[in-house]
């Protein structure tokens, strides 16, 4: 089975993405933003053929307007936790990682790395500056619910998910910037 990338977004809409950054730079900027970050990572991922590239983009049956084609699931309801936890499990067999559209820096060279990590581990993570994660990837040993009671949004969101990892092999990638504020944008 071909590995798996899962690129974990908002469907670009005015007034519903990056909203914290559109406090301050408006919607029109923040949708500017959100679109160009979220291209540019499925542009590149779309590229590499080791992988397949998939993009779950809520809401659900909300139509994407994007310059390329790509696959499509739903993220379903419910907190990021239990929607990562349901893309996760339509891949059983196979790694799969998920990466979130708010990073600029991410790339496929990265995906690439968390495979081969997921070559000799259970389970990868890119680590976040604000102590969250930008990337998660898992093999197919998983713990049942990897992302349940993890504090989102906050600065031990990466601390909760690994607590579901005690006893497995666990890599680490660069840590990255998520863009959620100005003052991350100007970074």
């Amino acid at each position: 089975m071909k590995d798996t990338v899962v690129v974990f977004a908002r469907v670009p809409r005015l007034g519903t993405v990056k909203r914290r950054l559109a406090r301050d730079i408006g919607d029109r900027a923040a949708l500017r933003f959100h679109t160009a970050t979220l291209s540019t990572l499925l542009r590149a991922l779309l590229r590499e053929r080791r992988f397949r590239t998939i993009l779950a983009a809520t809401p659900d049956r909300a139509r994407t307007r994007l310059p390329l084609a790509v696959d499509r699931i739903p993220q379903g309801r419910g907190d990021i936790g239990q929607r990562m936890g349901r893309a996760c499990r339509r891949f059983p067999r196979g790694k799969v990682l998920i990466i979130g559209s708010d990073i600029p820096d991410a790339s496929a060279a990265d995906a690439l790395a968390a495979f081969r990590a997921l070559g000799r581990c259970d389970a990868v993570f890119g680590p976040a500056e604000d102590g969250g994660y930008w990337l998660v990837g898992l093999g197919p040993r998983r713990p049942a619910h990897p992302f349940a009671q993890a504090r989102w949004s906050t600065e031990h969101a990466l601390a909760d998910t690994l607590a579901h990892f005690r006893g497995r092999r666990v890599a680490r990638l660069r840590t990255l910037r998520d863009v959620d504020t100005v003052a991350d944008l100007r970074r």
